[in-house]
């Protein structure tokens, strides 16, 4: 019974340095992200914040580092298109009362958000998920203010991952080339910016603008 009781509060002690270690990730990378699409920190009372987009928020984690760096001035819109984790992000907001944070129920070729709503909207290994691509890179066009940015976090098809159902064949397995990217996007309207290789995990981002 002592050994199980010493074997729990270790399997305990480790999910918590786990856990830490995924939101201290999230963190880091959510910071290296604003910083290179340039968010706007508010400085004094009354400044206007950066509004910010996580598509395909999942759980949330990214969701919440990027409500840190924008304060209580900017808002963070989160879109999720399943109906379990929906109501899971709209119960955590709840707990942690954001008012500034708002979840959005998205569409397969549709973001659900307003239009010329943000200044920056990311999408973390998301995009090689997209079944209709052209329908919603126009989508995150329209909810795109005027020089706004979107940044794609991705990487390229890996073996030994199941393939995604639906998507176009171009993609060539779990994940999507860069380039596939780069094309779809600037068809859509936008410009490169900046492109990083080195992303955490072997991904990589590419920042595209919005003249």
């Amino acid at each position: 019974m002592k050994k199980r009781k010493l074997l729990m509060v270790a399997l305990t002690c480790a999910a918590a340095v786990f856990a830490g270690q995924v939101r201290g990730d999230a963190a880091g990378e959510i910071g290296r992200l604003a910083e290179l699409m340039g968010w706007k920190v508010p400085r004094s009372a009354g400044a206007t914040g950066t509004v910010v987009a996580d598509i395909g928020a999942g759980d949330g984690r990214y969701t919440f580092a990027a409500r840190e760096i924008v304060g209580a001035a900017g808002r963070v819109f989160a879109t999720e298109i399943d109906t379990k984790k929906l109501g899971e992000l709209r119960d955590e907001v709840a707990r942690r009362k954001l008012g500034n944070v708002v979840v959005v129920e998205s569409k397969e070729a549709e973001t659900n958000l307003p239009a010329g709503c943000c200044d920056a909207i990311f999408l973390r290994r998301v995009y090689h998920h997209l079944t209709k691509p052209a329908e919603f890179d126009a989508s995150l066009v329209r909810s795109l203010k005027a020089g706004g940015r979107l940044a794609i976090i991705d990487f390229a098809p890996r073996s030994g991952l199941d393939p995604v159902e639906g998507v176009p064949s171009n993609r060539g397995g779990h994940g999507i080339p860069e380039k596939i990217v780069i094309e779809e996007l600037t068809a859509a309207g936008l410009k490169v910016e900046k492109i990083v290789e080195d992303w955490p995990e072997g991904d990589y981002c590419v920042v595209f603008g919005k003249k």
